[in-house]
């Protein structure tokens, strides 16, 4: 599995990058990376109401997303 800020080379690898990022993340930790990027701000409510799941995992998924070195949080 290759890790954020892993260099990557030679044409189409960002794709394979981005694919080696998230294998492995259940549906929920997709969902919550994707809704992220689409909107840096958004709350974990927010979150919980798009996805379907609980504010509680939405925490867990999050932790895990942190841990994987996925997410990150910037400012206060």
């Amino acid at each position: 599995m290759k890790k954020v800020g892993e260099k990557v080379t030679r044409k189409g690898g960002q794709k394979r990058l981005v694919e080696g990022l998230v294998e492995g993340l259940v549906e929920s930790q997709k969902k919550i990376l994707d809704l992220v990027k689409t909107n840096p701000h958004i709350s974990k409510k927010d979150l919980s109401d798009k996805i379907g799941i609980s504010t509680t995992a939405i925490d867990k998924n999050i932790e895990k997303l942190k841990q994987k070195e996925l997410l990150k949080r910037i400012g206060s």
